[in-house]
Order: C-alpha cells, then structure tokens, then sequence
C-alpha cells in the first residue's frame, strides 16, 4: 500500500470542504470516501454543516456526483452544497482545433504511433503496438494493441475501432479493466469513454449521446 490519503477533509468557517484525489480508480475513492466517514462520523455528527466537495481534474457525471450526495447523506447533519470539477470548464484547446491526423497502415509488435490531435488509422494494431495522441482515436481495422488517448490529460477524448480487443485502453489517467472484459463478439464499431472517472464502452451508434459532435464526422 502507498499510504495515499484520496480523500482529505478540511474544516472551513461555514462548513467543511472535501477534497477528493482525481488520479486513483473511482471505487478506491467511493471505499475511501466512506470508510473515512464511518471512522469519523462521531467527530462529524452534530450540528447541520454545509460541505462542498473538490473533485480536481476529475471529470464526472450527474450519477457520479449522486453516489457521492448518497454516501455523505448518510449523515443527516452534513448538506452537500456544491460538487466542483475544474474540469467542468472548456478545454485550453477547443476540441474541434485539434487536427486530425490520417494514416493507413498496420501498427506492429514494438512500434509506437503518436500525434497531437486526433488520429485516423486505417488499418489493424497489432498485440503489442501502441497508438498514442491527445484526442481521439479512431481506428478502422482492428484494436489488439495499446491505445491512450487524452494522452495530456484529456478526460473527453474516446478510442473507437471496428474490432475491440485490447490489451489495454486508456484515456488521460486512466487505465481500462482486465483485457479479457473487452472481448467483444459484436462485428459493430464500439468506442470506449470515461463516464464518472471509469471507463466504459458502447456501440458507436451511441456516440451522440456521449458527445454532440463526433470528429469523424468531420473531413473524412
């Protein structure tokens, strides 16, 4: 164990403030949240406090934020005021600036593809080559290799292929599940994201639903 404090508590003038590590796993944070409470909760208990909650770069969604309102609600005297990313504001680089970079080809064992921006490979990565950028990756073959994209920290960017199976995915800080979960027998492209600080995979299909606009769509 590294001793890592991921959830740090603070006594403020109106209240208390609940800053959460934005790096680790997002169930090490939720155990961690609660684990800190239940050894706490009688230094905690008492009057009615406001708390606001700090979740850094972490970007997360409305569910997200919900388990995080559950587990403090539990304590009837703490009232979650406010829950605040500093990764809820616009990119430093507008995503739809970023440039797009095309290539066809096969990415082989030991060879490493990178790129600011987007990538657009037509064609397979094999087990143990790496594709790496700082947008999105869109790969038209197959994904049997190594993918990171959001490789600066960009926790919107999305890694889709026609064929998902990985030896590992990851997007800005985090790092997907065991391989053997991304085995797919679905022949449709799938795209994996972040959602709530865990990553997640779906069908492209579904990709409005994730984000408004799709690069792909754009030039191609």
């Amino acid at each position: 164990m590294s001793g890592k404090t991921l959830v740090t508590i603070k006594g403020v003038r109106d209240g208390l403030v609940f800053v959460l590590d934005d790096r680790c796993e997002w169930d090490s944070l939720l155990k961690e949240l609660e684990d800190k409470l239940t050894r706490h909760g009688q230094q905690l208990s008492g009057a009615a406090m406001q708390v606001r909650v700090r979740l850094g770069r972490r970007q997360v969604n409305e569910d997200a934020k919900e388990k995080i309102r559950d587990i403090i609600g539990r304590y009837g005297n703490l009232l979650v005021e406010s829950i605040e990313s500093d990764a809820e504001g616009p990119p430093a680089i507008p995503r739809d600036n970023l440039p797009l970079y095309r290539m066809s080809g096969i990415v082989r064992s030991g060879q490493t593809v990178e790129h600011d921006g987007h990538l657009l490979l037509l064609g397979d990565v094999n087990p143990g080559g790496t594709v790496r950028c700082t947008g999105d990756i869109y790969i038209l073959g197959a994904l049997r290799g190594i993918a990171h994209a959001g490789c600066e920290g960009d926790t919107g960017a999305i890694i889709a292929a026609s064929l998902m199976m990985p030896m590992q995915l990851r997007i800005a800080n985090v790092i997907s599940r065991p391989p053997e979960e991304w085995v797919s027998e679905d022949s449709r492209m799938e795209f994996a994201y972040l959602r709530g600080g865990v990553m997640e995979i779906d069908r492209i299909t579904q990709l409005h639903r994730f984000r408004k606009e799709a690069t792909l769509s754009k030039g191609v």
